[in-house]
């Protein structure tokens, strides 16, 4: 009796150990089945660049800071000497042309001239251009670039801004916004005009500009 009793007791047991061991491999099949997670599901897939044809429009955002500096000195130094002396000296008799004379000597000239330029100049220059402006493009090139062209005038009574820009971009550069940054232009090329009060307060007069041109001093 007791043998049959450990009997019953060892099969009971592996029939368990069966069990537990199905079920763990049915559990790890359905986790292998399990679909993986990508960066698509998760943030969404991006959109495609934009296409833009001619006479299509996007939003440059202008943000640019320069600074130049800019130093320079120079030092020139000239000493001449000379000596002069008339030899001859001409009368005139009548219609011809007769030697005349020096009965105090030949006239001398004797002197020496010292000069001496020293220059020295520094030119620190800072500027920063920011604006929005809408610009249309004008071409499409073979290769996927674009020209643009942008053009605005702003008057406030007698003020006058004028800003133009040109440049060439890319289609990856236009953002899903269809805006354009200023950096991500190449062959930039922006243009400032102001006109009014406030431009004729600190603009030079045209003495001022012909003296800076030339430079007779």
């Amino acid at each position: 009796m007791r043998t049959s009793h450990c009997t019953a007791s060892a099969i009971i047991a592996l029939v368990v150990l069966a069990q537990v061991a199905t079920a763990q491999d049915s559990s790890l099949a359905r986790s292998m089945a399990r679909p993986v997670l990508t960066m698509e599901d998760i943030f969404g897939r991006p959109e495609p660049p934009k296409t833009l044809q001619v006479n299509d429009q996007v939003t440059v955002v202008v943000n640019v800071n320069t600074r130049v500096l800019s130093e320079g000195s120079s030092e020139v130094r000239r000493r001449q000497q000379f000596n002069a002396v008339l030899a001859d000296w001409l009368k005139l008799d009548g219609l011809s042309l007769k030697p005349a004379p020096q009965p105090d000597g030949d006239p001398q000239v004797d002197g020496q001239l010292n000069h001496r330029t020293v220059n020295e100049s520094e030119v620190d220059t800072r500027d920063s251009l920011t604006f929005t402006i809408r610009a249309t493009v004008t071409s499409v090139r073979p290769n996927g670039t674009m020209v643009i062209e942008a053009h605005r005038v702003i008057e406030n009574n007698e003020e006058v801004w004028k800003h133009s820009l040109w440049g060439i971009i890319h289609r990856d550069a236009v953002a899903a916004d269809n805006t354009v940054l200023s950096k991500d232009i190449a062959d930039l090329r922006i243009v400032k005009n102001e006109h009014g009060e406030v431009r004729d307060g600190y603009r030079r007069g045209w003495l001022a500009r012909l003296y800076q041109k030339f430079q007779p001093f």
